[in-house]
């Protein structure tokens, strides 16, 4: 069975890829060769160009990885033929016509902290950030994460998926129980009709930092299912 080796993480909005470190280093003494992209939240297309080019670069198959609003990213940019398996971090698994801002309205996150500013982008504000996005990671590393948050453009919010991955990768999710940006019942909807092999933790958003071992531990699960899936298929 040939093994697949390679990973691409995704990160969601208001943080950028550096929160992944603890993940890649576990994956990295687990021996698979990772990516992270540092896409710029500045419009979909481009997150969608920046993630793309990452996949490129593995020149074989991939486990694609998103947080977050980084799941909206990588359920389109999953039709890729060198995506073999999907995993979502306490992510967006959007449907066809759906977008981040239309599952949040429909059944709405604990944190009322997200607001817009007059340049088309949004913030979650500063004195909310360490309670609603970052609870249960030290105090100094979610100050640091406020401060240098990257905004997300409305169009990168607001973007309607069209093609959904999930519907044809497997697909694994991790549930943030403690979840205060995306409801987790909203959590649990998306990977049930995904299909997804699930598991849940608690949790405040980013699970894939204050739980680096448990992401690793589904992030190498889901590579080596699909790798046994691609050699029996």
């Amino acid at each position: 069975m040939t093994k697949i080796r390679n990973v691409v993480l995704v990160h969601g909005a208001f943080a950028d890829g550096s929160g992944w470190e603890p993940v890649a280093n576990i994956l990295k003494q687990d021996g698979y060769t990772v990516s992270v992209v540092q896409h710029p939240e500045t419009s979909y297309a481009e997150d969608q160009k920046y993630t793309k080019a990452a996949i490129d670069a593995m020149g074989g198959p991939v486990v694609l990885v998103g947080h977050s609003y980084g799941g909206s990213v990588i359920t389109e940019a999953g039709n890729h033929p060198n995506v073999a398996a999907l995993v979502y971090i306490a992510a967006f698994a959007l449907d066809e016509g759906e977008s981040c801002a239309s599952i949040e309205q429909d059944l709405p996150q604990a944190s009322k902290a997200f607001q817009p500013d007059s340049n088309g982008n949004w913030w979650i504000e500063q004195e909310h950030f360490a309670a609603d996005f970052a609870a249960d990671i030290p105090a100094e590393k979610a100050w640091f994460m406020a401060v240098s948050q990257v905004p997300i453009s409305t169009d990168a919010f607001t973007h309607k998926v069209t093609n959904p991955a999930w519907k044809n990768k497997p697909t694994w999710y991790m549930v943030a129980t403690e979840d205060r940006s995306i409801n987790p019942d909203q959590e649990r909807m998306m990977a049930k009709r995904a299909k997804a092999k699930t598991v849940e933790v608690k949790s405040s958003h980013v699970a894939y930092m204050s739980h680096p071992k448990e992401a690793a531990k589904l992030i190498e699960e889901a590579a080596t299912s699909a790798a046994a899936m691609r050699a029996a298929g």
